[in-house]
């Protein structure tokens, strides 16, 4: 061994005597400690974006934030929610406004105010005039986790929202944004779970039909632009799109883009793919119909052989199923509901083949016939990934109202869902692969009251809407708290419902894990390893 070796051996060694060495523990062969390799904490910052809920001037929105009580957590801690940047471009570049209280038209070219000339390390090659509007902020103050928090917004000049919340408002912390709009395009109810920051999204059961107007709401709550890149699959595949590579989003803003702008192609069902090459965005779909009102699409779970969409409606006269393979295999799977009496087959719709690389939808018609009832999805023989949605009807003729519900994960260890009133809500419970019990928490009302628990058992292959606790001596809205009392996956949704003018207006929220806490391995510091 040469000098040279044996000096970097020697300081290597001191700098590690100096610093200390941290090192995992190992457990011993027969086990012991293996209980102890990782601990589950309470996560001390969560991220939330709200787009801009409606440009009708008609539109009124309530945000509800709520943090469940979680053990671990310290004393200290904040939650807010700002208005996404205001950014002006300038009008000859070509540039993307970075507007949030309009709509995109989806033409750009991948300028935008805060250009990065394709790199997102945020450097301005732009002009801006620096101009901010002022913004319709909620006034919402979370004073304390275990109660809502409420705020309202009205007309068509809100902006999207980004939101931080830290310390003891980190885990769990959800928020609703719900929008009444009474006239018309996409008039009715309109409800989303704000959501976290992400590269990836997919969202079937979009469409470029004549009577409907999405648009795909892309938030960016960084300090450096992101770049996207925004596919369509339809039923013969991947739609030609005219700018949807390399679109920017600048930071702390958000961008409406119409997806009608992307391609020239009209149709009915359509999968959109989000992907997000640098930097990331909270992303969610509105749906606005000419005839059928409108509501959000969250993004549906991410591809899986098996999919569950829970909490159809009891009452929903038409249910679309809409699904898509990303693979290059086809997909073929069994079509099942989960009723309150269990597993059945709808007639007619036993078994749907996806091909790889389209987009394939099915009238299930009235399936829930009157009863509440969740869609699972399995593979019939070969194992292949796809994304799943549908899309629910409620009313007739001229007083339809429509509404999404994507394919989602598990409730996981715990799920909120804010935003609830005394009536009007409704929350479906499915376990597929057996038995559960779960733990529904009322919490107080943001105005006041007591929180309430109660314990249900879900039957194996059963959907269940359960009677919902109320807070006692409840003021203002609260937030429900599902919590799996067993190893069995439990799928849940809640639903708020509210008639105006005699159009049954409704809105689904899933409720997946709220990843509340997060595994932290033990560590030590252990010097012995020095000697080794």
């Amino acid at each position: 061994m040469n000098r040279t070796t044996l000096s970097l051996i020697a300081g290597t060694a001191a700098l590690a005597a100096v610093t200390g060495f941290a090192t995992l523990n190992q457990p011993d062969a027969s086990g012991a400690d293996s209980g102890q390799a990782a601990a589950e904490l309470p996560v001390e910052r969560t991220s939330l974006l709200c787009p801009s809920p409606s440009t009708s001037d008609l539109a009124e929105t309530s945000y509800t934030s709520f943090t469940p009580v979680t053990k671990g957590t310290g004393a200290d801690g904040k939650a807010e929610l700002t208005p996404a940047v205001e950014e002006s471009a300038d009008p000859a570049s070509g540039a993307a406004s970075g507007k949030t209280n309009g709509k995109a038209d989806g033409k750009t070219t991948g300028k935008a105010t805060g250009k990065t000339d394709g790199k997102a390390d945020g450097k301005t090659s732009g002009k801006t005039d620096g101009k901010k509007k002022a913004a319709a902020k909620p006034a919402l103050t979370p004073k304390a986790p275990g109660a809502p928090a409420v705020g309202a917004t009205t007309g068509g000049a809100a902006p999207a929202l980004l939101g931080t919340a830290e310390g003891r408002f980190a885990p769990g912390w959800t928020v609703q944004e719900t929008t009444e709009v009474p006239a018309g395009s996409g008039r009715g109810l309109q409800g989303l779970a704000c959501s976290a920051p992400d590269t990836e999204f997919w969202f079937p059961g979009v469409s470029t039909a004549a009577d409907r107007t999405d648009y795909v709401h892309l938030t960016n709550p960084d300090d450096s632009a992101a770049v996207v890149d925004i596919a369509l699959y339809g039923k013969d595949g991947a739609l030609a799109t005219t700018v949807g590579e390399g679109l920017t989003v600048p930071a702390h803003s958000s961008e409406p883009i119409l997806l009608s702008t992307l391609t020239g192609e009209k149709q009915e069902d359509l999968t959109v793919h989000v992907n997000v090459r640098s930097g990331r965005l909270g992303a969610a779909v509105q749906a606005l119909d000419e005839k059928l009102g409108g509501d959000w699409l969250a993004p549906a779970t991410d591809p899986a052989p098996i999919q569950v969409v829970p909490g159809i409606p009891k009452d929903a006269t038409a249910v679309r199923l809409v699904a898509y393979a990303p693979g290059d295999a086809d997909a073929d799977l069994k079509v099942q509901l989960a009723s309150p009496s269990g597993l059945i087959t709808p007639a007619g719709h036993e078994t749907l083949h996806v091909k790889a690389g389209r987009t394939i939808s099915v009238d299930l018609g009235d399936v829930t016939r009157g009863e509440a009832g969740s869609l699972i999805l399995t593979p019939t023989d070969q194992s292949v990934p796809v994304v799943a949605a549908v899309r629910v009807l409620r009313g007739k003729g001229a007083d339809q109202e429509s509404a999404f519900i994507p394919a989602t994960a598990p409730v996981g260890t715990r799920a909120s869902a804010a935003g609830n009133s005394a009536k009007g809500a409704t929350l479906s419970l499915t376990a597929p692969k057996g038995t559960a019990q779960v733990k529904v928490t009322a919490s107080a009302g943001s105005g006041g009251g007591t929180a309430v628990s109660k314990t249900y058992t879900v039957r194996a292959g059963t959907t269940q809407d359960v009677e919902l606790p109320v807070p006692t001596g409840l003021k203002g809205s609260y937030a429900l708290t599902v919590e799996t009392l067993t190893a069995t996956p439990v799928y849940a949704s809640r639903t708020l419902t509210s008639t105006q003018e005699g159009v049954p207006g409704f809105t689904v929220q899933t409720l997946p894990d709220d990843r509340g806490t997060v595994s932290v391995p033990q560590a030590d510091e252990d010097v012995a390893v020095l000697q080794k």
